[in-house]
């Protein structure tokens, strides 16, 4: 605890120094962007001649930000930006040579890839250069939405109200956007301004981007380059709501006895649920779901769980964690949503109030998922079929281009057990180049009295500690990240996402970029990265060091190549793992929208059985659009390990694979029908394990799922759909595990 203590202490310190500091980062001095307030008609249907766009001031001077560096635009394009008592419209000319390899195919919202000509604008309504809404959409006008932080990344699952509309014309395409000032979080209604980025994607031999403000490669920041934007003033205060009920309705058909007997149908079962949002003002929203409908309509990727020491995180698609989702975004995962597993009713407030931006979020779990048993080597899933009370919150106050915030996540089970997680971070914009971030978190449990599920569950007491400081330094040509992470035996944070403690770990890497002009080669960077972890007793976990390069070329792809010098410990003993880890991607356009081919060949670790082995992963991405309708992609991926017993017996310990094919046909932007088939098989010689008889020498399955879907927005759907589950017998033949129909209806009421 001391240790922990010591290193909460500098930063605070530290964070003092630099609030204090003249070095701390101010926003980019660029002239603003005016807005003007009209009360003629706009109507979105992406054309321009609307009389509300007549006062509207041209803004055409943009920059090639990649792979040029800030080089003026060889493309025209021209935004226009107004405003009425409702909404903010944004209007895009984009001029192409070539309108014909614009590349903008049907698809669902939020599915506008890299690949594909898109355009809008990033607003920070904050004006504080650090987070901003970003809405986009591509030359069909399917939208993508988003919040991207300077602290955090881009998070592509908040969703937003709002209408895009775009045609593709003879010199190019025009997009037209209006946006309720009900989905823009901002704070006060006669604001000093905004700030703006405008974007353009144009990919063709390479990926273009053009940004209405300069991006230097040197900054370490990203909406800090945003423009000031001024003239908006008399914004709504608020009282706008969001009610959308739900209903479900689903009938189940499993076997009648041992897997390959006849299916027999179950009752119909239904569900009825409310999600509910009101914004009393601009800056404060407030959640309340009732029995929410949490089944996964998006079929999570597939990933292979075979010879994997610690458990596996999944992205969060749910519509309830999903408002201000950026907040729960730390340095330590401590707040993972989706250990909030099956809620019966669930509350939330975001919001800023005088400075400090906060989020709560409570509610009841019923039980169910699963709980992370975290240790030095390796983790455990535990089922939890507890019903618990889930606390989850965040409190940040912002100094410029840092902040200063304190975590809080608790949950209290019935029947007397908890465990509750607390905390500060904090990130410090030291210079224009230099960031420093950090984070204590401290924690206490008492766990269930369970001890036939897992070995800790005996009722015990736990306490303990988790830090993290790292520092991230960007100039034009270098970049260097140092990172240390201290976890003490007693650390535990069941809604977070914690799955190693007891270690302490530094980590350094190095890059260097090269960005030649017109060659095949855009941009390439050499880099070195190291690291070295040990358990609390002092002995080495593991310790490597991985030189490689990055590049982009042609064909806007991508190629990168680590070259693995490792030690890893598994049980006792270290063992080498030397490794080359190849990554191509190839982005031709077309038919062949992407290819992506990633692999790790060379020694592994046998962690089953702690023994060295040879190894091979290979993963595999396709994605093809043979219309502008009919998107068809395929995941793959295969694993095998090699090894050699002690009784001198060779061969191959186990073969994985995992293979995905999703077929979607758009008919337009509001509906879509999409076929999902999705196969898992792992062969096993237990005669190579150190325990055979606990082997199973064959798992197979195979999991389908026909959808159609109707949106008229992102909470008003309609999903109509079958699944179909099979299972290995015991004749290892697939043979059918169930059968499930199923129909999903919500509707939002807004005003």
């Amino acid at each position: 605890m001391g240790r922990g203590k010591n290193l909460f202490a500098l930063a605070v310190a530290t964070l003092a120094v630099g609030l204090s500091s003249t070095a701390v980062w101010a926003l980019v001095d660029d002239p603003p962007f005016e807005i003007r307030k009209t009360s003629l008609e706009i109507r979105i249907d992406g054309k321009l001649g609307d009389p509300g766009w007549a006062d509207a001031v041209p803004i055409g001077t943009w920059y090639e930000t990649r792979p040029g560096d800030n080089l003026p635009s060889k493309l025209g394009n021209v935004g226009r930006l107004a405003y009425d008592d409702q909404f903010v419209y944004a209007a895009f000319e984009f001029s192409d040579p070539t309108p014909k390899k614009i590349r903008a195919p049907l698809a669902n919202r939020d599915n506008v890839p890299s690949y594909t000509d898109y355009g809008g604008i990033l607003v920070d309504a904050n004006n504080d250069g650090r987070t901003a809404q970003m809405f986009l959409a591509n030359a069909r006008g399917i939208q993508y939405d988003a919040i991207s932080s300077d602290a955090s990344g881009e998070d592509s699952a908040p969703d937003f109200f709002w209408e895009s509309a775009a045609q593709i014309t003879n010199d190019g395409w025009v997009l037209e956007m209006r946006i309720p000032f009900s989905s823009i979080r901002y704070t006060e209604s006669d604001p000093k301004q905004w700030r703006i980025l405008l974007y353009r994607n144009h990919p063709r031999e390479f990926r273009y981007q053009y940004f209405s403000s300069k991006l230097p490669r040197e900054s370490s920041c990203f909406i800090c380059n945003s423009t000031p934007l001024v003239g908006l003033g008399g914004l709504p205060s608020g009282s706008h709501y969001v009610i959308a009920p739900y209903a479900t309705g689903a009938q189940q058909s499993l076997p009648a006895g041992d897997a390959g007997s006849p299916l027999v149908s179950g009752d119909a079962t239904s569900e009825v649920g409310l999600d509910a949002k009101w914004l009393p003002n601009p800056n404060t929203v407030l959640d309340l779901t009732l029995n929410p409908d949490f089944s996964q309509i998006e079929t999570d990727a597939p990933l292979i769980a075979a010879n994997e020491r610690f458990a596996l995180f999944f992205e969060e698609k749910r519509p309830f964690f999903l408002e201000g989702a950026d907040l729960f975004s730390t340095p330590i995962t401590a707040i993972y949503t989706r250990s909030f597993a099956a809620p019966r009713w669930g509350a939330r407030a975001t919001g800023e109030f005088k400075g400090t931006t906060y989020m709560v979020l409570t509610g009841d779990d019923r039980g169910g998922g699963s709980v992370i048993i975290p240790g030095s080597q390796g983790s455990d899933l535990v089922d939890r079929d507890l019903e618990s009370t889930v606390t989850m919150s965040r409190f940040r106050r912002n100094f410029g281009e840092s902040f200063m915030s304190f975590v809080y996540s608790g949950r209290e089970v019935d029947g007397g057990s908890y465990n509750r997680v607390l905390g500060p971070d904090f990130r410090w914009q030291v210079t224009d180049n230099d960031i420093i971030t950090g984070q204590v978190l401290f924690s206490e449990s008492e766990t269930p009295l369970l001890p036939d599920v897992a070995d800790e569950w005996d009722g015990r007491s736990l306490a303990g500690h988790a830090a993290e400081l790292w520092w991230y330094r960007q100039t034009e040509t270098r970049d260097y990240f140092a990172l240390y992470e201290d976890r003490s035996n007693g650390f535990r944070a069941d809604n977070g996402f914690v799955p190693q403690v007891g270690v302490r770990r530094g980590f350094l890497e190095f890059g260097r970029s090269f960005h030649p002009e017109d060659k095949p080669v855009s941009r390439l960077r050499l880099f070195t990265l190291m690291s070295y972890r040990e358990d609390r007793d002092g002995n080495v976990l593991s310790r490597w060091i991985m030189p490689g390069f990055g590049l982009d070329a042609l064909l806007n792809s991508f190629v990168r190549v680590e070259f693995l010098l490792a030690e890893e410990r598994s049980g006792n003993q270290l063992v080498q793992r030397n490794q080359i880890r190849p990554e191509i991607v190839l982005r031709p356009g077309g038919i062949v929208s992407q290819i992506e081919l990633e692999g790790a060949f060379g020694d592994e670790v046998d962690f089953a059985n702690d023994r060295p082995a040879d190894g091979q992963r290979l993963e595999l991405e396709l994605d093809l659009r043979p219309t502008d309708h009919l998107e068809l992609s395929l995941e793959t991926e295969r694993r095998t390990l090699d090894v050699t017993t002690e009784e001198g017996l060779s061969g191959e310990l186990f073969n994985a694979q995992v293979a995905q094919l999703r077929g979607t046909y758009t008919f337009n932007a509001k509906s879509w029908l999409r076929l999902i088939g999705q196969w898992q098989k792992t062969e096993r010689r237990p005669e190579l394990y150190k325990n055979p008889g606990d082997v199973n020498p064959l798992s197979e399955s195979f999991g389908g799922s026909l959808v159609f879907a109707y949106k008229l927005n992102w909470q008003s759907v309609l999903f109509v759909g079958y699944g179909d589950t099979r299972e290995l017998d015991e004749r290892d033949r697939l043979e059918p595990a169930s059968e499930e129909v199923f129909v999903k209806l919500s509707y939002a009421f807004q005003r």
